[in-house]
């Protein structure tokens, strides 16, 4: 007899949708029950997963059937959301960013730790199997020393997208904690730093140019991380009509360029190599377009991490995602935010008084 399923509840049924699907087609995972302040948003969820709903979620937290909370609601209170949920002794499962500054996200870690629960981290770009090739590549020295890592994100929001019923808190301080670095850049800021590594000071700008937005629509920042290495990053929602993600590294023995989960160049090893991991990851690019479209996200990637949660608490193991691991993205922005407001380089590691505010 096979093992029992976690099971899992989903609050927040907004891009939470996407942790539906993802936790039904994922193996030793089960989606138990949803979540949503929103009576209409939840009551078509519940009609599509035929499934447990509630609009309470202190009341979700009481159900007995669930093992994980997965937490995919406005990016400010993920960490008092799962502060709550730990306390009922739930695992969880946090949407990117884990939140908006470091010192709540400190305080989730002490509430997770005194708990002894789980807590995984989405960023699904991590699962890819270009960026994990990548990244074993570049640990076996094939780049030689690393000199630079830069990445872009030339998207586009309309203003639907932040004017809509259920969008009026992004591209805001206090409740999205930023706008195109901490809400949609978020992602490239992990790239960079699963395959580039920790990033140690930045310096950077930002402003607001084609929205009707408290935060950014375009921020730029210079990086350097702990091993030397310099890189850029620009993220925006005014490039219409948008374009992938792409990371460029380089190093003293070869290089590579990658374009959403598509690899458009790898100059890295020998010929054989070289061949091998262009027609391996170099031919087609399956993911929906999110650089356009908020809502088209790749479920590969997420049902990964659902099945990966899933182990964890089975195998009494961290997930392959940690808490740890996903603040440091967050730490970075806010130093991005920080260094734009005061017009310096700012140290980056572990920044419990930083503040992702514009003041």
């Amino acid at each position: 007899m096979g093992q029992k399923a976690i099971r899992f509840g989903v609050v927040g049924l907004g891009m939470g949708r996407h942790h539906c699907v993802a936790i039904n087609n994922a193996r030793g995972a089960e989606l138990a029950a949803i979540c949503d302040k929103h009576p209409g948003r939840l009551a078509e969820r519940e009609k599509e997963f035929k499934i447990k709903a509630y609009q309470d979620y202190a009341a979700m937290l009481k159900d007995p059937d669930i093992d994980v909370v997965s937490i995919v609601t406005e990016s400010s209170t993920h960490a008092d959301l799962g502060i709550a949920a730990v306390k009922a002794g739930k695992h969880i499962l946090v949407e990117k960013p884990v939140d908006i500054t470091p010192a709540r996200i400190n305080k989730l870690e002490r509430a997770v730790a005194a708990a002894g629960v789980k807590c995984g981290c989405i960023f699904q770009a991590r699962m890819e199997p270009c960026s994990i090739a990548l990244k074993k590549a570049i640990e076996k020295g094939k780049m030689g020393r690393m000199i630079g890592m830069h990445g872009t994100l030339p998207w586009y929001r309309g203003d639907d997208y932040f004017l809509g019923p259920f969008g009026p808190w992004r591209g805001t301080w206090t409740i999205d904690g930023g706008g195109s670095m901490m809400n949609q850049g978020i992602h490239t800021i992990d790239q960079l730093i699963f395959l580039g590594g920790p990033v140690k000071r930045v310096c950077g700008f930002y402003d607001v140019f084609n929205h009707n937005i408290e935060a950014e629509d375009l921020a730029v920042a210079c990086l350097q991380y702990e091993n030397g290495a310099l890189g850029t990053v620009f993220t925006t929602t005014c490039a219409n009509p948008g374009g992938p993600q792409t990371v460029y590294g380089f190093g003293t023995k070869g290089s590579f360029r990658k374009a959403g989960a598509l690899l458009t160049s790898y100059e890295m090893g020998g010929k054989a190599e070289r061949k091998r991991m262009m027609e391996k990851f170099g031919d087609t690019d399956t993911n929906p377009d999110a650089s356009k479209d908020a809502m088209a996200v790749a479920l590969d990637g997420h049902t990964m991490l659902m099945e990966d949660m899933a182990r964890a608490i089975k195998q009494d193991r961290e997930p392959i995602i940690s808490l740890a691991q996903a603040r440091h993205a967050v730490e970075v922005v806010c130093a991005v935010y920080k260094a734009a407001n005061t017009g310096r380089t700012i140290e980056v590691a572990r920044m419990p008084g930083a503040r992702a505010t514009a003041s």
